[in-house]
């Protein structure tokens, strides 16, 4: 397809995720934010901050003065009160800001939700997007990936996100509900269980959500650890070393067996003399892509089925965004109805 669009567009592929959102522009920008909005408790943090609102890992770092609105969940815009609708306004305003588009340019984006989102949802994150960008659609974040990775046909992507875990079979077609599944349980989901595996473990030690979740992020591993999981942290005010390795890897192996079992569901959408290849051909993406042993685990689960492998993005935090640019660079707008929903024209 030829390249369309002209100096006076702005193309965005955007990645909006419970725990991060990513977002590539055609004129080669890359944002990556902390899908977190913190306002501040009172008029103290009002003086402190000099300002109303913080986005991202500022937020929180400075969360003992801040209200925090994460406002996804699952990987979809909470149902919930006003203040989360500004939250998630706020937090796609301030991505597409970061694209720095100029005056009078045109915004064209594509903004990628879990398989399964609901058509409330994509209603809801579209009326959002459709005040902030001229026209915008939005796609599943498991067919952006494959459209980057150019992963079209026989392949099963595997996309490990904080909220969902979206496995999706491609066919040679954009893919439909039926070739598309979530699994309710992501990186978030880890990080809660990490955090009660680490308390249980050491009573008194101090402890939150997102200190969990860094910890995770940094030692991450299913099956055999290379190394142990060694950090200091404070138990009853005091710095102690603990040793978290027992607790980083049982929490992160409770989502192996969901995936295994959802890769043999999806196998079975393809023809018989297709699904040796979809199973040479399993995409690891999402964040959790990053687990240690991940990818070799899932494909001893599935060893029954004959050879699987799996082949983990190189970009991660960008393989979704990324996806997205590429399929609004070779796709004009007006054919972006057929592969999503879209607003805008």
């Amino acid at each position: 397809m030829t390249h369309h669009s002209t100096g006076k567009t702005l193309l965005l592929g955007i990645d909006l995720g419970t725990a991060r959102t990513a977002a590539v522009s055609s004129r080669q920008h890359r944002v990556l934010v902390s899908s977190v909005v913190g306002y501040p408790k009172d008029i103290i943090g009002v003086k402190i901050l000099n300002r109303t609102q913080v986005i991202g890992a500022e937020a929180i770092d400075r969360r003992a003065y801040l209200d925090l609105y994460h406002p996804l969940q699952g990987g979809v815009l909470k149902e919930a009160g006003d203040k989360e609708l500004e939250a998630a306004h706020e937090l796609l305003k301030h991505v597409i800001e970061r694209c720095e588009p100029r005056a009078g340019e045109r915004i064209h984006g594509i903004i990628g939700v879990p398989a399964r989102a609901t058509a409330a949802n994509k209603g809801q994150l579209l009326k959002i997007a459709g005040e902030l960008m001229d026209v915008a659609m939005v796609v599943s974040e498991p067919f952006m990936v494959a459209y980057g990775q150019n992963r079209l046909n026989n392949a099963i992507i595997i996309d490990v996100g904080a909220g969902t875990i979206d496995v999706c079979a491609m066919r040679g077609a954009v893919p439909g509900t039926e070739n598309q599944a979530s699994i309710p349980k992501g990186g978030a989901y880890i990080d809660r269980l990490l955090e009660s595996a680490i308390r249980d473990a050491y009573s008194g030690v101090h402890l939150d959500r997102y200190l969990a979740q860094a910890l995770k992020e940094r030692f991450a591993f299913v099956g055999q650890p290379e190394r142990r999981a060694v950090v200091g942290m404070r138990v009853n005010g005091k710095p102690v070393e603990l040793d978290i390795t027992d607790a980083v890897r049982v929490t992160c192996e409770t989502i192996v067996s969901d995936i295994v079992e959802q890769i043999k569901q999806m196998v079975l959408l393809f023809d018989p003399v297709s699904q040796g290849e979809a199973l040479l051909n399993l995409v690891l993406a999402g964040g959790g892509s990053r687990i240690r042993g991940l990818g070799p685990m899932i494909e001893a689960g599935l060893r029954e089925y004959g050879e699987a492998r799996v082949t983990p993005v190189e970009d991660p935090e960008f393989a979704g965004a990324s996806g997205a640019l590429k399929l609004a660079t070779e796709l004009p707008p007006e054919y972006w109805d057929q592969i999503g929903e879209k607003v805008g024209g």
